[in-house]
C-alpha cells in the first residue's frame, strides 16, 4: 500500500552547532512537489546548503541539507514536518487510481486589527510574532494618524488551521501583548469580511515605476531607479548550458549562478510554471559564493528540449528568475519617499514567503520608521506580481532625497531579501 504517512518526511537534526539538518521526503510524486517543499523550507527561515532530487514520475525521493538563516532565530521543527507532510500525496494505492489535483477549501482569512503608538521597529516585531506562530500575512494596510498613532490591518491565514479556537486566539493575543506592551491601545481579531476584497489590489503605479519593477531585462544605466552596487553587478552573471548528449530520454541543464538563500526555490518555481518535469537534480554546496546545479528534465509531453528556440527561451527565463527574483526600488510618491518591492506570483497563486518579514527587518536595522505600508497584486506582461509598498518616515538618519542614501537603503533591503 506504500510507506506509512509518518515516514514520508524525516528530519534528522544536526549533532553540532552549525551542522546542517537533513530533511528527507519519500512519497508519491506530483508536478511541482519539489518547488512546494522548497517554498515551505524558505517560509520557515531555512537555507538549503545542498540537495538531491530523484523521481520516476510515480515516486519521488528528495534530500535537503538545511541550516537556519541568521534572520530566523526560531525554527519550529515539529510544525515544519507537519507542513511538509501535508504536501505529500496519499501513500496508498488509491493515489495511483485517482491521481487528480485536490480542491481543498481555502483557509479562512482573519482580520487582525490593532491601534497603537509607534515605537521604531514595531511593525517587524509584530510580523515576527505572526511568522513564528505560522500565520501567513495575505494582505496588510498600515496607516499613521496625524498624532503619530498607527492603525494596522493584517489579513492573515493560519497554516495550522486552528485560529478559530479560543486557545489559539488567546495564544496569539498573549504573544502580541508581550511585543506591543503599553504601546497597544486596542487589538481585535475576527473573520475578515468584504473589506478583504477591498484591499486586494494596490494603488495605481506610475508608468515609470511599473516599467522599472516589471521589465523582463534590467538595464545597467545609472539613471535607472534600481541601481546596483559594485558586487551586485556580479549577480548579473549566470551560465545555463543545455546538453542532450548524456541521456537518450532527458535534457541536462547545467546551471552556475551566484548563490542566494532562495536560489533552489526560484529555479524549481520557474520549471514548475513552465510545466517542465525533473527526473533528477543535484544542488551542490556553495563554492566561492556560487552554486552549481545539474537537472535532467523533460517537456510536459515527455520529450527532450531539442528546439534551439525553446532552449534559448528557457535559458533566458531561468537567468532572469535566478538573478533578479525580487525587484527593489525607491521612488517619489508625491512629496513622499516610497520603497517598492515586487516578486512574481506562482501560477498556482502562491506568493513568495517572508518578503514582508525581511523588508521590515532591514528597515528596522536601518532605523527607518514606516509611515504606511500595503501589500497587493498587480498584473503586467501576462504575469501577476506581488507588490509591497512602504512610505518611509522622513524623520530618520537618512536624507531620503539623496541618491546615495536611497541606494544604500535599496542595497540593504535587497541583501536582506537575498540572504547576503
Amino acid at each position: 500500500m506504500g510507506v506509512p504517512s509518518d515516514d514520508a518526511v524525516l528530519i534528522q537534526k544536526g549533532n553540532k552547532q552549525g551542522e546542517p539538518h537533513v530533511i528527507t521526503v519519500n512519497c508519491p510524486d506530483k508536478h511541482g512537489l519539489g518547488c512546494d517543499i522548497c517554498h515551505i523550507i524558505l517560509d520557515f527561515g531555512l537555507y538549503i546548503t545542498k540537495g538531491d532530487v530523484s523521481t520516476d514520475e510515480i515516486w519521488c525521493y528528495m534530500v535537503f541539507w538545511v541550516v537556519p538563516h541568521s534572520s530566523s532565530p526560531v525554527v519550529r521543527w515539529p510544525s515544519l514536518k507537519n507542513r511538509l507532510q501535508s504536501l505529500c500525496p496519499s501513500c496508498s494505492v488509491t493515489f495511483y487510481l485517482n491521481d487528480q489535483p485536490s480542491n481543498s477549501p481555502a483557509s479562512p482569512v482573519y482580520l487582525l486589527k490593532f491601534f497603537c503608538l509607534d515605537p521604531k521597529g514595531l511593525l517587524h516585531d509584530v510580523t515576527q510574532v505572526l511568522c513564528e506562530l505560522e500565520l501567513t500575512i495575505q494582505k496588510v494596510k498600515v496607516t499613521t494618524t496625524p498624532d503619530g498613532r498607527v492603525l494596522d490591518l493584517f489579513f492573515i491565514t493560519d497554516n495550522m488551521e486552528l485560529l478559530h479556537t479560543e486557545e489559539r486566539q488567546h495564544h496569539l493575543c498573549k504573544q502580541l501583548d508581550a511585543v506591543l506592551g503599553d504601546s497597544c491601545i486596542s487589538c481585535k481579531l475576527r473573520l475578515a469580511g468584504p473589506e478583504y476584497d477591498c484591499h486586494h489590489g494596490i494603488s495605481s503605479l506610475s508608468p515609470a515605476v511599473a516599467e522599472e519593477l516589471f521589465c523582463f531585462v534590467l538595464s545597467d544605466k545609472e539613471t535607472r531607479l534600481q541601481a546596483l552596487s559594485s558586487d551586485m553587478t556580479n549577480l548579473k552573471k549566470a551560465n545555463v548550458v543545455v546538453d542532450n548528449s548524456l541521456s537518450p530520454a532527458h535534457t541536462l541543464l547545467q546551471i552556475h549562478c551566484v548563490d542566494h538563500k532562495s536560489l533552489f526555490y526560484d529555479i524549481l518555481r520557474t520549471l514548475k510554471d513552465c510545466n517542465i518535469k525533473i527526473a533528477f537534480g543535484r544542488f551542490s554546496p556553495n563554492s566561492k559564493g556560487c552554486r552549481d546545479l545539474d537537472l535532467f528534465i523533460q517537456q510536459k509531453d515527455g520529450k527532450k528540449f531539442v528546439d534551439p528556440e525553446k532552449q534559448n527561451g528557457l535559458c533566458s527565463r531561468l537567468k532572469v528568475e535566478m538573478l533578479h527574483p525580487l525587484r527593489v526600488i525607491i521612488a517619489n510618491r508625491g512629496p513622499d519617499t516610497e520603497l517598492l518591492v515586487a516578486n512574481p506570483v506562482e501560477l498556482s497563486g502562491k506568493g513568495r514567503p517572508r518578503v514582508f518579514y525581511d523588508v521590515t527587518l532591514a528597515l528596522k536595522a536601518l532605523g527607518i520608521c514606516i509611515f504606511s505600508a500595503e501589500i497587493g497584486r498587480y498584473s503586467s506582461s501576462d504575469r501577476e506580481w506581488e507588490v509591497y509598498r512602504f512610505l518611509l518616515d522622513e524623520n530618520c538618519g537618512f536624507q531620503l532625497s539623496s541618491t546615495l542614501a536611497r541606494n544604500q537603503i535599496v542595497d540593504r533591503v535587497r541583501r536582506m531579501l537575498m540572504g547576503w
